[in-house]
Formats: structure tokens, C-alpha cells, sequence
């Protein structure tokens, strides 16, 4: 079942949705990422002990959003999901992925009402990632690159609504791997060149063309969404 609504593999669907939210994603991880950087001590900021470290903290991400993918859909099949509910869902993501774009674009900031929801969780998880610093080893980068998976992130949130459309604890953790490969080029990107990339990625005209391209992408899932006859 393909959560989008698109006609596009839900996997491939995932990975851009990643690649089209790395502003968002830079914007919101990215000072993680240069702090976490900076942190490692002069003398051992190699380039491949920081490629590893970088490496190491998103794919410990990554795990977290597939165990999240999993248990949401999980609940999926709990639910038994209609036909009727499932589209419910898709228009639920849709929205989200609007929202997330006016937020990309600083036009309008709601969705961190929806942020919100997950900061409860955060703060018992923060200090627990507090005590793993300062990373030095891969091992403690992908454990606290765990714990950072969930961060709470609205981006993340309207994934997990494609997740639970899935109602397939499997096929959720794939989708929301595709979808954290597709956010992996930007952050690594952050990691091994902030100061270069920072200014280019926070500018407003990128954050514009990055929201805009999601917008599109939410109106084509409502589209598809219409019955057969109102297309024409």
C-alpha cells in the first residue's frame, strides 16, 4: 500500500520527502551537529575520525526513527485501519508536510505546537545523552545519536502518519529509514563543513525553494487523494 497516495514506491517517496526536508532538517539538527563537531578535541579532529563520529550519530538516528516507524505501524494493525481511515491519514500527512514547509520557510511557526507534543519525552532522554559527551569513539556516537533520534521534530511527526498508514510494523521501519537516507546528505554535509554551508542553507531564498518544493509535493498527495471523476 503505497502511503502517499502518489503512485510512487513508498520507499523512493520517503527518500525525497527526506532530501526536500534537509533544510529544515539543518536548521533544526544542524547546530547539533557543528556543536557535537567542535566538541571533539583538536587533536583528534582527523577527517576520517570526524567522518566516522558523523557517520556513527546519524545512523544511530536513523535506528531510532525505524523503531519508531515500527511500533506506529505496529499499532497500525492494532487499529484495523478502514479504507476511510486510511485516507484520513494521508490528508493528515499532507497537511503536515504544508505545515512543515511554512515552518522551512519562517512564514509561519504553528508547528511548534505540534514540537510540542514530544518535549515531555525529551527531557527524560537529554540528560541521558548529556552524560555520553564529549563523543570520541563511533560506539558513543551512534548511542547518542539514539537518543537524539528523538528529538521532537514535525517532520519526523508526519512520517510517522505514513508509518501508521503502513499498518505493517516492517514496511514502517523501512519507510522511515528511506526517509532518514534521504535527510543523511545535508547533516553530514553540516558536520564536515558548517561554517561553509550554514549561511547557504539558512538563507531565505533556499528555505523558500526547499518549502515551496514540499508544498508541491503535499498538493500532489491531495490530488491523488480526489475520486477518479473529479480529476477531470
Amino acid at each position: 500500500m503505497d502511503p502517499t497516495g502518489l503512485g510512487l514506491p513508498p520507499l523512493i517517496a520517503a527518500f525525497v520527502f527526506g532530501l526536500l526536508g534537509g533544510a529544515h532538517c539543518i536548521g533544526m539538527c544542524g547546530g547539533i551537529m557543528s556543536a557535537l563537531t567542535f566538541a571533539v578535541p583538536p587533536s583528534m579532529r582527523s577527517p576520517a575520525r570526524l567522518s566516522g563520529l558523523l557517520l556513527g550519530y546519524n545512523l544511530g538516528r536513523i535506528g531510532s526513527y525505524m523503531v519508531a516507524g515500527a511500533l506506529v505501524a505496529a499499532l497500525g494493525t492494532l487499529l484495523t485501519l478502514t479504507p476511510t481511515a486510511r485516507v484520513a491519514l494521508q490528508l493528515f500527512a499532507a497537511v503536515m508536510l504544508i505545515l512543515m514547509a511554512l515552518y522551512i520557510a519562517d512564514w509561519w511557526k504553528g508547528l511548534l505546537r505540534v514540537e510540542a507534543l514530544g518535549k515531555r519525552l525529551w527531557r527524560h532522554l537529554e540528560p541521558v545523552g548529556r552524560r555520553l559527551m564529549p563523543v570520541v569513539k563511533v560506539p558513543q556516537a551512534m548511542a547518542l545519536g539514539a537518543i537524539w533520534g528523538w528529538l521532537p521534530c514535525g517532520l519526523v511527526y508526519s512520517m510517522l502518519a505514513w508509518s501508521l498508514a503502513m499498518a505493517d510494523p516492517m514496511m514502517g521501519a523501512a519507510l522511515m529509514g528511506a526517509f532518514g537516507l534521504g535527510t543523511l546528505p545535508a547533516l553530514l554535509a553540516t558536520g564536515l563543513a558548517a561554517r561553509q554551508l550554514g549561511g547557504l542553507i539558512r538563507h531565505r531564498a533556499t528555505r523558500s525553494i526547499a518549502a515551496l518544493s514540499i508544498i508541491a509535493f503535499a498538493l500532489w498527495q491531495l490530488w491523488s487523494l480526489l475520486p477518479v471523476g473529479a480529476h477531470g
